[in-house]
């Protein structure tokens, strides 16, 4: 294992570390808050939500519509790999953070429109970094894993020590299966806060870019330290 594996390994542990420890009183107190707020949102915002994440969990199964490379640079080391994954978020947060912008600010109908859109800029993404990763994200067995990467980063703390036992085992086991309520569930929790906020006049183009943004950001770092463990604290040294 080379200096950088050996870093990106033990930041991989302590992301870990802290990903899987106990949430603070503030924490739980502003979840709390979140569930109080998430009942204010209209009903109707909250069936669009459902479809959208349902019609991204297929997409993602089928393969009909998510494409990237088939193939990645099998020469290319760990840290170069890395380094080509970091630009590809780069450029995915900017994509993210100017859509958020332009629906935010129209209102309720465009800002509406951004969550499926959004769904498909971060599964893109995602797709992407696996691929660099040396994946082959065409087996439908590496789309499953990639759908828990993304429940993984927006379940609630009671759920993410589960979730993550899954993602740790996935290579010893032959049998994934997807929680789809659950999936669908906790995501639409997680974001329905932040999507009331980009609806509001006046206040939506700010939050919609910031929100996306950040929220890019968030399931890309969940998805990095995802796979440094897989590939560097797995028997495989080799990279795929």
């Amino acid at each position: 294992m080379t200096e950088y594996e050996q870093r990106a390994l033990a930041d991989a542990e302590h992301w870990k570390i802290t990903l899987l420890k106990r949430p603070s009183a503030f924490q739980r107190n502003a979840k709390q808050l979140q569930n109080k707020l998430n009942k204010k949102v209209p009903e109707s915002i909250h069936k669009m939500i459902t479809e959208s994440i349902k019609k991204m969990v297929e997409t993602t199964i089928i393969g009909s519509t998510i494409t990237t490379k088939k193939d990645y640079n099998r020469h290319l080391s760990f840290e170069e790999r890395e380094a080509e994954i970091k630009a590809t978020i780069s450029k995915y947060r900017k994509t993210a953070a100017v859509e958020g912008a332009g629906t935010g600010a129209g209102g309720l109908l465009l800002g509406a429109a951004d969550f499926p859109l959004f769904l498909s800029i971060k599964m893109k993404c995602l797709f992407d970094i696996a691929t660099i990763y040396g994946f082959d994200v065409r087996k439908q067995d590496e789309r499953l894993f990639i759908l828990y990467i993304f429940h993984l980063a927006f379940c609630s703390e009671e759920k993410r020590t589960e979730v993550f036992a899954l993602i740790q085992e996935w290579n010893q086991s032959s049998q994934h299966n997807l929680d789809w309520k659950s999936f669908q569930q906790e995501y639409r929790d997680y974001i329905d806060l932040i999507k009331m906020l980009q609806l509001m006049p006046g206040f939506g183009a700010f939050v919609g870019a910031f929100a996306n943004y950040h929220l890019l950001d968030h399931v890309t770092q969940v998805a990095m330290n995802v796979y440094r463990l897989r590939l560097l604290s797995s028997n495989e040294k080799n990279l795929p």
